[in-house]
């Protein structure tokens, strides 16, 4: 079903709407920098008037979709009266690729056949929205190409409904032979293996925004076709933080084990709080004083995986039994969050798991033995559970893949990740940084991180923290007395009014200051 908002005018002269579109890093105000002239140049919009909502009867080849604004309302958090968004036409069987413009999405199609390779010329969607001057119709259903992204549904047409077959004979040749592999002969095959992914059009490295983008264009086509020029919403972070950052360490090894406790200092010596994910069988042994000196100091102890054998996700029975023993072992770390062994996932099976959040989805997969990726940079939710993407290259493959022992490549997906105001996680192994020339480039990274945060252009958070935060701002409301907008709720102190405000052809954003 496609949701979308429509929006009218309140006695403020702002406009009451009930979605927005997504935010940028830069200061108070920043921009989206990506013109929409390829989509917005082709559609006729009315010239200025009322801005006031009115019911649009439904055209003979379209569908109107009644439902609340969902895929916008989760992500921006912004109230009104609901409108009808139209779904033009039939939607093809058949799921596959086409564009919106300059984006790659996913899903079923009206105005053209959906490509079944990423490679194959796309058709243009974005050549076949209409709007009347009251409504928006859409060839495609937003929400749908969405989901199909975050949940990696792209992956399902070439694997058999099972994402994690899609790398299952080099998996298993792997896991086989890794023991008798010396190191430097396992990292030359993995260098061969996945630097070419580099070359793969979809998902984009080093990072992927498409789903930020295509929620851009949609706000944007709407915000015209209703002829409004501000919207209010929910800024995206607590106290107006232009961006989140937040630093994750999985313990693979017993030397890494040893190594957490020098790791705790070297983090508090830069003011950052992170997480810990121990394995919680097999791989070592863990001591109980460590855990709760780690909760004492103010880290989170998550758990990784089961055993770390690569094999969770292998077969449907077996994984509903090592979920059993996850679960008991997140109430014995006292753990919400969870990350799998490898960064295997499969979306479907995670109501098995009793956590709060998950760390399992990347960015973008190139570099990981599972292909896809989520394509955005913000949390968002599968089910239950909360997702916290892993959005940067993890330690592993920057040093011993690239052999690049700098922060160029953290810094290039740090500023496009702040260009979309999103989350940059990171995976930093205790196990890879013992090396000092590792730890260097490490510490280099808190100092950066450190001085972002003290320009004001980012949150540093634990995961524990981010998630709370945004389950705590899927609640909040935003709502309008005649005088001025505002949010309530628990927790509404901590969050902050922005506007989203439509250019020519881009949005720009202003955080609200506070009285």
């Amino acid at each position: 079903m496609i949701n979308m908002i429509i929006f009218s005018q309140v006695s403020d002269g702002y406009p009451r709407s009930l979605e927005k579109p997504k935010l940028e890093p830069g200061a108070t105000t920043g921009s989206i920098r990506r013109p929409l002239e390829r989509v917005t140049s082709r559609l006729q919009f009315p010239t200025a008037g009322s801005g006031k909502a009115v019911d649009t009867p439904k055209t003979s080849d379209s569908t109107n979709i009644e439902q609340p604004g969902q895929l916008l309302e989760g992500r921006y958090r912004c109230l009104g009266h609901h409108a009808r968004l139209a779904v033009r036409g039939k939607l093809s069987e058949n799921a596959g690729y086409f564009r919106l413009g300059p984006d790659i999405c996913y899903g079923r199609c009206s105005s053209g056949a959906p490509a079944e390779s990423v490679t194959d010329p796309l058709h243009d969607a974005g050549d076949h929205v209409i709007t009347n001057g009251t409504s928006l119709e859409l060839p495609f259903d937003p929400e749908q190409v969405v989901d199909s992204l975050r949940y990696e549904r792209y992956l399902n047409s070439a694997n058999d409904g099972n994402p994690v077959l899609a790398n299952k004979a080099v998996r298993n040749a792997y896991y086989l032979l890794r023991p008798l592999m010396p190191v430097q002969v396992r990292k030359h095959f993995q260098r061969l293996y996945f630097r070419r992914r580099i070359q793969t059009p979809f998902p984009q490295w080093p990072v992927d925004r498409t789903v930020e983008n295509i929620i851009e264009q949609v706000m944007l086509l709407a915000m015209k076709s209703q002829n409004v020029a501000k919207i209010p919403f929910i800024w995206f972070w607590p106290e107006g933080a232009k961006s989140c950052t937040m630093l994750t360490h999985d313990v693979e090894t017993s030397a890494g084990v040893t190594f957490c406790p020098h790791l705790m200092d070297l983090d508090d010596s830069f003011g950052v709080k992170s997480s810990f994910q121990i394995v919680p069988e097999k791989r070592y042994p863990i001591p109980q004083s460590l855990m709760d000196t780690m909760r004492v100091r103010g880290f989170d102890v998550n758990v990784h995986d089961l055993n770390h054998d690569g094999r969770l996700f292998v077969e449907r029975d077996q994984f509903m039994r090592r979920a059993e023993r996850i679960n008991g072992y997140a109430r014995q770390f006292q753990a919400s969050g969870f990350r799998s062994a490898v960064m295997y996932r499969n979306v479907d099976w995670y109501d098995a798991l009793e956590i709060s959040y998950d760390m399992s989805i990347p960015n973008v997969a190139h570099m990981e033995p599972q292909q896809g990726g989520c394509c955005t940079v913000l949390p968002f939710f599968v089910g239950k559970i909360l997702e916290l993407p892993l959005t940067t290259t993890q330690d592993y493959s920057l040093f011993h893949m690239f052999k690049d022992y700098s922060l160029k490549l953290w810094q290039q997906q740090i500023t496009l990740i702040r260009q979309k105001s999103g989350l940059v996680s990171f995976g930093i192994h205790p196990d890879y940084i013992i090396n000092t020339k590792a730890r260097r480039v490490y510490i280099e990274l808190l100092q950066y991180l450190a001085e972002m945060r003290e320009r004001g252009e980012t949150w540093i958070a634990s995961p524990n923290q981010v998630a709370a935060w945004w389950r705590l701002r899927s609640k909040l409301s935003l709502v309008n007395d005649g005088a001025a907008w505002r949010i309530e709720g628990e927790g509404c102190e901590r969050a902050r009014v922005a506007y989203a405000v439509l250019g020519s052809d881009k949005l720009t954003y202003d955080i609200a200051r506070t009285r």
